[in-house]
């Protein structure tokens, strides 16, 4: 048996079904008792869109992993997410002119997918998902070599087993996997991926067997005049290059065409594909410039001004006899409208959720604020996005979460009309102690160490509380208490918040603190957050303490010092 495009093709859409199955149990694994294990959700989602995006007809192996890969690519969230979509993009560059994959064709696109994913980790870690990658890789080659497997299914069961043994030993390899009795998250949710392949092999392809899900109340759009929409077409597609344009970056000019049709628009120009988003009156020369450069893969085209009156409740959405008129060519546009253009020299996207934070981003110049952070990462898609909506030519990204910023690596290689610059912050306070250092005046380079440098002489306090039992190092952990971070560590846990709070107060020391801000979230109250203000006035009293409402969910406060 030889990897058509048809039967890969249904191979990764089993391995997202399987990964979607598994996801809850994938979340249970994170390490650390802090409500945000979501590398489940986040592995879940990356490969998610194979299964509603992926064509039915695709013409060989290679070209089914490319646009596999391609979309797992985009929608990769957290690390593990940004891993495995690399894995996936290993297996298309391997195999980019295989028409059907045989075993050997699966052994080496399986070590250039390790390859891929390790080059991204600066410091890969033995005990993760990198491990069981490369540990089953290396499994099977060396079987396919002492002539142990000779077919597909037999290939794919020996990885599984390998997978599953590698996984079993990753407390070993990681002290704190051992401590938390579990294995590592990610590696769970890779074994489920070639779980997921290997049923589809054998002729039991997984489904999903998700449950109904509840649909959110939508937003009140009966404030808005329809008339205010100036560009009436949200216009989207995907180009499969032709010969002539493969390679990335080489579609310039189509961007710069689309610009001047319409607002709000997103441009990716991948190596195969380019995607492309612009709200616009004239969709038809959208798509007829964007043939120019190849096949149309998927079209989008929805009329906006119907969509806002059915929502507000004036109109139905079926389509109708009479025309949508086009606004005058000189009508002024709507100052709500943000265009794309590159009108400045610096540009900021920053992530964080919670309306309090979000404004004060926002007070810091940032130009977008994507919704994100702990339970809830962005994908490269989202990043992407951002940063195309950034009217500048130098955009500096801040993650302010650690399992967001090789999303925003991931998102920098994807943007070609930016400079952008990642400013790898990990925590909310990072990214505004980042903010505050940049000078107008200076050169990129200087800006992005004054910026490192900043964030790094910030200590970030933090309050939670326990979802599990478990012990970390010296703590023995209660579901149901409240923890205490620094710098993303668990350094203790109480019943009693309070109390919690001032024990935290005490272990993060900072002699030299000349600043203390108190952002209060779910499950806290100014008046308890004026309390804790106190304490560090008493702890610092030198030092300017300010308090504000964040808005921030999962952590009741984030508190910087510096």
């Amino acid at each position: 048996m030889k990897i058509t495009g048809k039967l890969y093709r249904d191979m990764v859409i089993s391995a997202a079904c399987c990964l979607d199955n598994n996801k809850e149990t994938i979340n249970s694994l994170n390490v650390f008792p802090v409500p945000d294990g979501d590398t489940g959700i986040n592995m879940s989602l990356t490969m998610g869109g194979v299964r509603t995006d992926l064509a039915e007809n695709l013409e060989s192996a290679g070209d089914a992993a490319q646009k596999a890969a391609n979309i797992m690519l985009r929608g990769a969230r957290g690390n593990s997410g940004v891993i495995l979509s690399l894995f996936f993009r290993g297996i298309a560059k391997s195999w980019k002119t295989v028409e059907e994959a045989d075993l050997s064709d699966v052994i080496a696109g399986i070590n250039r997918g390790v390859k891929e994913a390790y080059k991204a980790v600066m410091n890969p870690t033995e005990g993760t998902i990198l491990t069981v990658m490369r540990v089953m890789g290396e499994t099977a080659e060396k079987a396919l070599e002492d002539g142990v497997v000779t077919d597909m299914t037999q290939l794919f069961f020996v990885m599984l087993e390998a997978a599953r043994r590698t996984l079993d030993s990753t407390p070993e390899m990681l002290p704190q996997l051992k401590q938390a009795g579990v294995v590592d998250s990610g590696g769970y949710g890779f074994v489920c991926v070639i779980e997921g392949m290997l049923k589809c092999l054998q002729g039991e392809p997984v489904v999903s067997v998700a449950g109904e899900t509840t649909v959110p109340t939508g937003a009140d759009f009966s404030e808005f005049d329809t008339s205010d929409i100036k560009y009436a077409y949200c216009t989207e597609c995907i180009v499969t290059k032709s010969e002539k344009y493969a390679g990335e970056g080489t579609a310039e000019e189509l961007h710069k065409f689309i610009m001047e049709l319409g607002d709000s628009a997103v441009f990716v120009d991948d190596a195969q594909i380019i995607k492309l988003h612009i709200h616009t009156n004239n969709p038809g020369m959208v798509l007829t410039e964007a043939l120019r450069y190849g096949s149309l893969y998927t079209v989008k085209i929805e009329n906006m001004k119907r969509q806002h009156s059915a929502l507000s409740g004036g109109a139905d959405m079926e389509p109708k006899k009479e025309q949508t008129e086009a606004p005058a060519a000189k009508e002024k546009e709507p100052e709500e409208t943000k265009s794309v253009e590159i009108t400045k020299k610096y540009g900021f996207v920053t992530v964080c959720m919670g309306e309090g934070l979000t404004d004060m981003f926002r007070d810091l110049a940032a130009d977008v604020v994507v919704s994100g952070g702990q339970t809830m990462n962005p994908s490269t898609d989202d990043i992407v996005s951002a940063i195309e909506a950034t009217p500048a030519e130098n955009v500096f990204v801040f993650p302010n979460n650690k399992n967001i910023c090789m999303v925003c690596q991931q998102a920098k290689r994807l943007v070609r009309d930016r400079n952008v610059i990642v400013i790898e912050t990990v925590s909310v306070p990072e990214g505004t102690a980042a903010m505050l250092a940049f000078d107008e005046g200076a050169e990129c380079e200087e800006n992005a160490a004054a910026m490192k440098e900043a964030a790094d002489n910030v200590t970030t306090v933090s309050v939670t509380y326990a979802v599990r039992d478990t012990e970390v190092g010296d703590n023995k952990i209660k579901e149901g208490d409240t923890l205490g971070l620094v710098n993303g560590k668990i350094v203790t846990s109480n019943p009693d918040r309070i109390a919690c709070i001032k024990e935290l107060v005490e272990k993060a020391d900072r002699s030299d603190a000349s600043y203390v801000t108190i952002s209060y979230g779910e499950g806290a109250d100014e008046d308890e957050a004026n309390s804790i203000s106190e304490l560090y006035s008493e702890k610092y009293p030198d030092a300017e303490v300010l308090v504000f409402f964040g808005g921030q969910p999962v952590y009741s406060y984030i508190i910087s010092v510096e």
